[in-house]
């Protein structure tokens, strides 16, 4: 009898944590999981020279090896259904000059496996001090996953090979490969004005595809980016992009969890950046609206923006358009001008207000709650938000008082300060 109370006991008290970390607010662990694999200044690392180049097409099974430094060399597309492999520690650096980018193609993988001691980079090749955001392309993957785009497929404006730019398709399960402990920095090169590759952009990936443990740091637009597709994402980390740290549309389907969005005033572009920005599609008139729109459920996310009292071209954290699905919870944001901003015909009614969810938030120094670009000072959308019973704190603390180590100098813990945190809860 004594052994099942004590089983009994234990079942309770398990119950009990797993509850609680479920509600806490912010990224979340039992231990800093941004420790050994991440980096906050890239631009003292000392990478060894490129010993072999990769360019043009890998159309058969190729793995890259740690021991080896690699060049990427203009826009290189692994084709074929072909798997591109590469061992955790490996260094590949984007050619400047010819802005080096990795195109998956439809029906290809890349396996990036890291681990947390031992991370996969993918880099600028300039010289430490001269690195600059936008220095080479990126990463792109097209999968066959669901877009809601007429026809359900459609493709990248990033002047790809016409033959081998298309995603989408009915495949909700389909399989990319894994992206796990991969650092990609200084990304997301400017090709015209209109045009701009992100750190990563991922176009019609299904959630066979693995997406975990990745920091990209200094991209010179989105750090992120979701075009449709189905995925689980979780442990993502997004420092100091010039665009948006988290971008999703065409109907993209995406849990994303236990992730971060950290922002300096002065990497931000001038036009409006924001840690998200959700929309359902580019152009209506190009939309099948029988598909799905665009549903995002975010939950443990922390964004923050370094400097406290420091808006410079930090703005609002979160920015959705209409017909757009979108839930926030157990969430920490701080620094935001204001916190949410809403497409102006959103707030005319609850039918669409009821799309959006914010939910056991704390909401830290920000100038502004839930607004609408139609009015700074909406009644209808204050009034819906606070009959929902959201428990959204609004405070004013330090980060220093509401994160464990927030020093990007050294290696920073946000997960949150709990004597702060519950104390606001209670």
């Amino acid at each position: 009898m004594k052994t099942k109370t004590t089983l009994a006991f234990f079942i309770v008290l398990s119950t009990f944590f797993l509850q609680a970390q479920q509600q806490a607010k912010g990224i979340i662990g039992t231990t800093n999981w941004m420790n050994n694999w991440t980096n906050f200044k890239p631009a003292a690392n000392e990478y060894n020279e490129a010993t072999n180049i990769i360019a043009g097409t890998i159309d058969k099974d190729t793995k890259l090896l740690k021991r080896n430094t690699y060049q990427l060399v203009g826009v290189v597309y692994v084709t074929n259904n072909a798997t591109l492999t590469i061992e955790p520690g490996t260094v590949i650096r984007g050619d400047d000059k010819t802005c080096g980018t990795l195109v998956v193609t439809n029906g290809a993988k890349i396996m990036a496996e890291g681990i947390e001691t031992d991370p996969i980079v993918f880099t600028s090749n300039r010289e430490k001090t001269e690195r600059k955001p936008g220095d080479w392309g990126g990463i792109i993957i097209l999968g066959k996953a669901p877009i809601n785009n007429l026809g359900g497929l459609h493709t990248l404006p990033f002047d790809l090979e016409p033959m081998l730019n298309h995603y989408g398709g009915q495949d909700a399960e389909d399989n990319s490969g894994v992206l796990k402990y991969v650092r990609i920095e200084y990304a997301g090169r400017k090709l015209s004005s209109l045009k701009e590759l992100n750190g990563l952009s991922l176009a019609g990936v299904g959630r066979k595809t693995v997406l975990s443990n990745i920091q990209i740091s200094f991209s010179n637009d989105d750090s992120f980016e979701c075009y449709g597709g189905d995925l689980n994402l979780n442990n993502l980390v997004s420092y100091r992009t010039t665009d948006d740290d988290f971008d999703f549309t065409q109907g993209a389907q995406i849990n994303i969890s236990n992730s971060i969005a950290i922002r300096h005033p002065f990497s931000s572009d001038i036009s409006g950046s924001r840690c998200f920005e959700v929309d359902s599609y580019d152009k209506i008139g190009n939309t099948d609206m029988s598909k799905k729109m665009t549903k995002i459920n975010a939950t443990n996310i922390t964004l923050v923006n370094l400097e406290e009292n420091n808006q410079g071209l930090v703005r609002e954290s979160v920015y959705v358009r209409e017909n757009t699905f979108f839930n926030l919870s157990n969430s920490i944001i701080s620094g935001f001008m204001p916190f949410v901003l809403l497409e102006g015909n959103i707030g005319n009614g609850e039918v669409n207000l009821a799309k959006l969810t914010f939910k056991n938030l704390i909401v830290n120094n920000c100038n502004g709650g839930i607004t609408s670009e139609s009015s700074s000072s909406n009644p209808a959308i204050e009034s819906f938000y606070s009959n929902q019973n959201s428990d959204i704190q609004y405070t004013k603390m330090k980060n220093t008082e509401l994160f464990a180590i927030p020093n990007i100098k050294g290696s920073p813990d946000f997960r949150a300060n709990q004597n702060n945190t519950l104390a606001i809860g209670n």
